[in-house]
């Protein structure tokens, strides 16, 4: 039996799962990252949870081929260095010497963004498909390109960044990234709730309740709130545009969204789709199937995983 022990590491919990080689997840748990206690204690808890994901699974140690991470930062792949994680506070880290080092096993690792992607494309929403264009719509907008079942990386990891198109050329947004007009700042659940606060403050959408987050601004929407439709409408169709921007490119015959705005569920996609149709060239449009993501917050650990066996092949 072949295994593969797959990490999403996230801001304030990482996720772990031991995956066989079909797919199936035969135990996962997670802990807090605790970042702030450095890269080794990290690696020593990531060692202890693989040995009670065998122990729990009952299976042999042996059967564990490699470990593969989902890491949210920018990452020399080559190198198995994290350059730069911002919400961990690690910068120039070899990451993937000391995980091999405390499990004793070969060790792959990725943006997380990529690894949902391939999780997606291995057996989620993207199953099936020759080319799979993943988009992670939350805090910011990620994605993820797959082809042939293997992560398009680009020449130095960079593809897959739709986030960071510059759609609003005008008027735009400041990005995180220090650019104006990126596709993040305008379709996120951070745009939506920057704009539902400005309508707020304006008095055009209810003042008994703040808005914390995006979900606020779908409940209004769902009640029949014209504002918040209109703020839901407005994100929706960037998204669609810069969807349609990355598949004219592309080409793919899977277009894949997840992340927390997803959740939103069918009558937001209806509306991104709307867009990308109006801004996509009809045979893009034609070859595409457009669906929310299936594996919810499994897919950073079964692409984890995925990309883990990957590696092995490739040794």
């Amino acid at each position: 039996m072949k295994l593969y022990f797959g990490v999403d590491i996230g801001g304030t919990q990482t996720k772990t799962a031991l995956v066989s080689e079909q797919g199936e997840i035969l135990d996962k748990r997670s802990f807090a990252t605790a970042a702030e206690r450095g890269l080794d204690d990290f690696s020593r808890r990531v060692r202890a949870e693989l040995d009670l994901a065998v122990r729990a699974a009952g299976v042999d140690p042996a059967d564990v081929q490699a470990v593969g991470v989902g890491v949210p930062g920018f990452l020399d792949v080559e190198q198995g260095v994290l350059v730069e994680a911002v919400n961990l506070g690690w910068v120039n880290l070899p990451l993937v010497r000391v995980l091999a080092d405390a499990t004793g096993r070969p060790v792959a690792m990725e943006n997380d963004a990529n690894v949902a992607a391939l999780g997606e494309a291995w057996i989620g929403a993207g199953r099936g498909a020759k080319s799979v264009l993943c988009a992670t719509v939350g805090t910011g907008v990620g994605g993820g390109i797959v082809i042939g079942g293997r992560l398009y990386r680009g020449v130095n990891g960079m593809a897959g960044e739709i986030g960071h198109l510059t759609v609003r050329r005008e008027g735009g947004h400041r990005c995180n990234c220090g650019k104006l007009g990126c596709l993040e700042t305008e379709a996120s659940a951070s745009a939506i709730i920057r704009e539902a606060r400005r309508l707020q403050a304006e008095g055009k959408l209810p003042q008994d309740g703040p808005i914390d987050g995006a979900e606020d601004v779908f409940a209004l929407w769902r009640a029949g709130h014209a504002a918040a439709a209109g703020v839901v409408r407005e994100a929706a169709r960037w998204l669609g545009y810069g969807l349609a921007l990355c598949a004219i490119t592309l080409n793919p015959d899977a277009i894949v969204i997840g992340g927390g705005v997803s959740k939103a569920g069918e009558a937001w996609l209806a509306l991104v789709r709307e867009a990308f149709v109006e801004y996509a060239l009809p045979l893009v449009v034609e070859a595409a199937r457009f669906q929310l993501a299936e594996l919810g917050n499994d897919a950073g650990v079964i692409g984890a995983a995925r990309l883990a066996a990957h590696h092995v092949e490739s040794l």
